[in-house]
């Protein structure tokens, strides 16, 4: 699993990539705050070498709390900025600082 971020100097933006690696998966994506845990809003393209990956415009100077979806399973990534626990949840959310 990976994130990539990329600050665009001229618009109030940041190109945020997801990846995570799943080659057994038949779908995956990133839902959270920025996309109202909107599995639609969030897939991710599967490569050739079972990683599922997108990229996304999201507003600067902000977090989202995030979590992948893979086969109607919730994983955290293991390189987000940190965790906040959610108590509607009941467990811990991938956290992304931009």
């Amino acid at each position: 699993m990976a994130i990539k971020k990329q600050v665009i100097k001229t618009k109030p933006v940041v190109k945020v990539t997801f990846s995570i690696q799943a080659k057994g998966a038949n779908s995956a994506a990133v839902v959270g705050d920025f996309n109202n845990w909107n599995p639609a809003e969030g897939e991710l393209s599967k490569l050739k070498n079972g990683t599922f990956k997108a990229t996304f415009d999201l507003p600067k100077d902000n977090t989202f709390e995030f979590k992948y979806l893979v086969d109607g399973s919730y994983v955290n990534d293991p390189e987000a900025d940190r965790y906040a626990y959610n108590e509607f949840a009941g467990s811990e959310n991938s956290v992304l600082a931009l």
